[in-house]
């Protein structure tokens, strides 16, 4: 068994980001390539976002600090601490309406 403080490693990520040129930093923390299911901890400054790709899959971001914008073409979901946004299965982008760190979650399919 393991244990791992989602706030402790979201302290991290928020501090890395802060420092890093692209806004971003990110880093697993369940699951790997190699595994269906996958959890990687994603902090971004405000304004920073990741750029628009496909779907890797069944995912979800649960919102665990700031606020974020979800965006798959002409539609956008909104989420803010505490929340769970539920990925498309389409192209999409994630954007931090300010400082954030979110928890994406994705089992993969195919």
């Amino acid at each position: 068994m393991r244990k791992l403080s989602l706030d402790a490693l979201a302290r991290e990520q928020a501090a890395r980001a802060a420092a890093a040129s692209s806004g971003r930093s990110a880093r697993t923390v369940f699951g790997g390539h190699e595994q269906v299911l996958r959890q990687t901890l994603i902090a971004l400054t405000k304004d920073a976002s990741s750029a628009e790709h496909e779907s890797p899959g069944e995912a979800t971001v649960f919102v665990l600090r700031g606020r974020v914008r979800l965006v798959a073409g002409d539609e956008v979901w909104e989420g803010r601490q505490g929340d769970l946004l539920l990925v498309p299965p389409a192209r999409h982008a994630l954007e931090a309406m300010e400082d954030a760190v979110v928890l994406l979650t994705v089992a993969k399919t195919g």
